[in-house]
């Protein structure tokens, strides 16, 4: 099998069996370290519920990545910008970012938009070019990797993602929870020397904490977002240390709730 990354060797790693129903074979890429599951056959059951059951960290991991991509926008980029959530579930993260005072819009082809209605992409008098791009735990789920991470990328001039960095000497199913093999819906998993490859197709430049969180941009930093200070901020189950942002040195934002539920009123009763 030709790895989804590079379109080079790979070597079968191990089977393992996917939905507690089928046996699937794991492969590894030769050139990046990247391990990808043989052809998903099985998506269609997997995705019979757009978000899974054992998804529980769900609330809180979005209560964490609100606070980091905002730390990461005044850091980096231009606040006052308009931003995209892709394959942003339910919308609780573009609601969280509009109720932080940053103007993001909710993308998702899956998954029914209950908290960030008005605000999908169809809604924005912009359809790319955005800012910032946010994509968390979406690359897992890629069958096609290389080609849907370029259309991500496609929409915005940067783009920040998370997916989590394998271990190192992974030798089964069971040296990894990452894997979730109960689902069947984590399929591609990277390396940092895949992500770094992935960079360099797309002609962008990659910023890592080294474990979960990744940032594409289209210009090279001049400094890492991700640096860690005296106070460094726990990314929640992942338990790694970035950079805290410092409230003082913010930008103070007015919450768009306000201006959101006017907007929305008027369309109602309209």
């Amino acid at each position: 099998m030709k790895s989804k990354i590079t379109g080079g060797e790979t070597s079968l790693l191990f089977t393992a069996k996917i939905l507690n129903k089928y046996d699937i074979k794991y492969y590894k890429c030769l050139e990046t370290g990247f391990i990808q599951t043989e052809e998903p056959y099985w998506l269609d059951e997997a995705y019979s519920e757009a978000i899974t059951k054992l998804d529980i960290g769900l609330v809180s991991r979005n209560e964490e990545l609100r606070e980091v991509t905002a730390g990461i926008i005044e850091s980096s980029f231009n606040g006052d910008a308009k931003f995209i959530d892709y394959a942003g579930g339910y919308g609780i993260f573009t609601r969280m970012m509009r109720d932080k005072g940053y103007d993001f819009y909710h993308h998702d082809n899956y998954c029914k938009n209950i908290f960030a209605e008005f605000f999908d992409l169809s809604d924005c008098n912009q359809k790319n070019d955005f800012e910032l791009v946010s994509a968390f735990e979406v690359l897992e789920h890629l069958a096609n990797p290389l080609e849907e991470i370029e259309k991500i990328a496609s929409l915005g001039k940067n783009m920040l993602v998370t997916t989590m960095i394998q271990p190192e000497h992974l030798e089964s199913i069971d040296d990894w929870w990452y894997f979730i093999p109960e689902t069947g819906q984590h399929i591609s998993f990277y390396t940092l020397k895949a992500l770094e490859y992935i960079a360099k197709e797309l002609g962008m430049y990659l910023t890592s904490n080294g474990t979960n969180m990744h940032l594409f941009t289209k210009e090279k930093l001049t400094k890492s977002p991700f640096e860690s200070k005296k106070e460094p901020y726990l990314i929640g189950k992942m338990r790694r240390k970035v950079s805290r942002y410092d409230l003082e040195h913010m930008k103070s934002r007015e919450s768009l709730i306000s201006k959101d539920w006017q907007m929305i009123r008027s369309k109602i009763i309209s």
